[in-house]
């Protein structure tokens, strides 16, 4: 059920930093090709620097004519991991900008259906798809209701894309509290105490690493009979 694969290639989206670049890393080291794709040219400039075996693309996965510039560029490909992230849609529902909720739906939700529908004439058909989604759409945890809806949203399309797109494989994966750049909005002190708190509601007692997230996404990309299927990667969170 796991398959070989060197000499195959794939593209992460929204892999400059965080879990999107942890992912690139191990599927380099299984494929030997690995397309890197991001919005922010600084971040881009230092992972050519970083890590110049992976090669990496300017694309803002909003923009559809960029989409398929980037796409008929790279020709044909075998995996698509799609890791793009939006921070808008977050707090207690009677306090939430709706503006705010919209904007979340247009930074994540849209674009990875555009990324999507772009690379399917390039992907191989024994290939797959895998997006990363977040287990607000489960915890329950007051003040999430937004990110609820958009990841929920994508959630509920995966097993339905997974018999639309057959034989191409789609699955999420759905993490929990992760310490990424994400947090960054946060000053150090004030995101010490969130994980802490965080901490004292996942089973495992702490937060993950954007490592652990990784492997849970190479180990779908590399299992061929996984499919139709978001698999959560919280450490118990509830």
């Amino acid at each position: 059920m796991t398959k070989d694969l060197s000499n195959q290639k794939a593209v992460v989206a929204g892999g400059t930093s965080g879990i999107g670049l942890a992912t690139a890393k191990m599927l380099f080291r299984l494929t030997g090709d690995v397309t890197v794709t991001g919005r922010d040219q600084k971040k881009l400039d230092a992972l050519r620097v970083s890590d110049p075996e992976l090669k990496v693309a300017a694309l803002d996965s909003n923009d559809k004519n960029e989409l398929t510039n980037f796409f008929s560029s790279t020709g044909s490909f075998d995996h698509l991991v799609i890791t793009l992230s939006g921070a808008k849609g977050g707090g207690l529902f009677q306090e939430l900008s709706l503006d705010d909720l919209r904007e979340g739906f247009e930074k994540k939700f849209w674009p990875y259906l555009q990324t999507i529908q772009t690379a399917l004439p390039y992907l191989s058909k024994n290939g797959s798809i895998t997006i990363l989604t977040a287990s607000s759409t489960t915890a329950r945890l007051s003040g999430t209701a937004g990110l609820a809806a958009i990841n929920g949203a994508l959630e509920v399309m995966v097993p339905i894309l997974a018999k639309d797109l057959k034989p191409i494989r789609v699955n999420a994966i759905s993490p929990g509290v992760i310490d990424t750049p994400w947090w960054n909005f946060l000053n150090e002190a004030d995101k010490r105490a969130t994980f802490e708190q965080f901490s004292e509601q996942i089973a495992v007692g702490r937060v993950g690493t954007a490592e652990e997230i990784a492997h849970a996404i190479v180990g779908v990309v590399a299992n061929n009979y996984i499919n139709g299927s978001t698999i959560f990667c919280n450490g118990g969170l509830s």
